[in-house]
């Protein structure tokens, strides 16, 4: 029996790559920008590609704000990716001062200019865990420290909480949080689903928890 996840649609997602990783690795998958269907649902992906305060908007238009609050309380695994990651942060100042979910304590910056490093921070770059961190049980569990993945951003994550750090990234000197997670919330800046056979490794990772 297959796993059944809903893809969140909000006007600002890459929902047929999102969708074709998650078929590929074994789920039905549902897109939707229904609140009631989200709310129902076993396992949520929220991806995300352009501006933050136009996805907030996205979700805002759809009654989906709330809803994604109310869902963060229930404990069903949640996936944001890129924008969808971001977005899991109280405020972001990507072209003004924005809210965000508020799921996790921390803002949203911009990635510091260092000579050398383009931004945006595109291509692929090394993860690795935190100091202290172990990626046992989380769906970096196969992933080995070192992995490259692919990122395509030119703000990063900035948890208030250390321990909401799930792996990190190093560009132009510059620390990013490439992943984060609080109990059954995660959020990846990197793109799983465009990171080949191991970033296909941590959406059946996903699909398990």
């Amino acid at each position: 029996m297959s796993v059944r996840v809903t893809v969140i649609d909000y006007g600002a997602g890459n929902l047929h790559s999102v969708g074709k990783a998650l078929r590929e690795a074994g789920a039905e998958v549902c897109v939707t920008d229904n609140p009631g269907e989200v709310r129902q649902a076993d396992r949520l992906v929220l991806p995300g590609v352009g501006a933050f305060a136009d996805g907030m908007k996205g979700l805002r238009d759809r009654g989906l704000v709330d809803t994604l609050r109310e869902y963060f309380g229930t404990e069903r695994p949640f996936l944001g990716i890129c924008l969808g990651m971001q977005m899991l942060l109280q405020r972001s100042e990507e072209f003004g001062d924005h809210e965000g979910l508020g799921f996790i304590p921390g803002r949203v910056v911009g990635i510091p200019f260092h000579p050398g490093f383009k931004v945006p921070h595109v291509g692929w770059s090394r993860i690795a865990p935190p100091l202290n961190r172990s990626w046992a049980g989380t769906i970096l569990s196969e992933t080995p420290p070192g992995t490259r993945v692919y990122f395509v951003h030119s703000y990063s994550a900035v948890p208030e909480v250390e321990s909401d750090r799930l792996a990190d990234t190093l560009y132009g000197g510059y620390r990013i949080s490439a992943a984060i997670q609080r109990g059954s919330v995660i959020g990846c800046q990197f793109h799983p689903e465009k990171s080949g056979a191991l970033g296909l490794t941590m959406v059946r990772r996903f699909l398990a928890l």
